[in-house]
């Protein structure tokens, strides 16, 4: 089994970074199983090709304008997925639908896909989040673990 976890955004912008920070976090914070695999996207597109093939699951966390209050958590998943590419609700959407497109043409699609995303209160330049966003990202990180339990993995907090 191959599990992706994508932290996509830019850490020059604010809560833009929210995806890449929460990862760290994910990373730091939990013991993961082998078959889970952390991938600070920043704001790649295309050269993650070959990360993302053939993954079982791709779970990628990002900012996501959703119309919501500012730290908003927010889960995309199923059949909404699809949807959430066909409007532009995050900075790195574009770049990102290509790449999972790609991997459709390929059938290299990963079998599943979730994203969790934050409503940003700002993205301007500044390289921390803000005071709202970071409020939320123990519950964000918190959220990706339930998420990766439900797949039936094991992941513990460190001590």
């Amino acid at each position: 089994m191959k599990i992706v976890v994508l932290g996509v955004g830019n850490i020059l912008l604010s809560d833009e970074g929210v995806g890449v920070r929460a990862v760290e976090r994910l990373r730091d914070d939990y013991i993961l199983p082998p078959e889970v695999e952390i991938i600070d996207g920043g704001t790649s597109g295309m050269e993650m090709l070959e990360d993302l093939a053939h993954a079982d699951h791709l779970l990628i966390v990002d900012a996501v304008r959703s119309g919501q209050q500012p730290g908003t958590i927010v889960k995309i998943a199923g059949e909404d997925v699809p949807v959430f590419f066909k409007t532009k609700l995050s900075p790195h959407q574009i770049g990102l639908s290509d790449v999972l497109a790609t991997l459709v043409l390929t059938g290299e699609h990963p079998g599943s896909t979730t994203v969790i995303g934050v409503e940003p209160e700002s993205l301007e330049t500044a390289m921390a989040l803000t005071p709202t966003v970071a409020a939320q990202m123990p519950k964000l990180v918190g959220i990706l673990a339930e998420e990766l339990r439900a797949l039936g993995l094991t992941v513990a907090g460190k001590a």
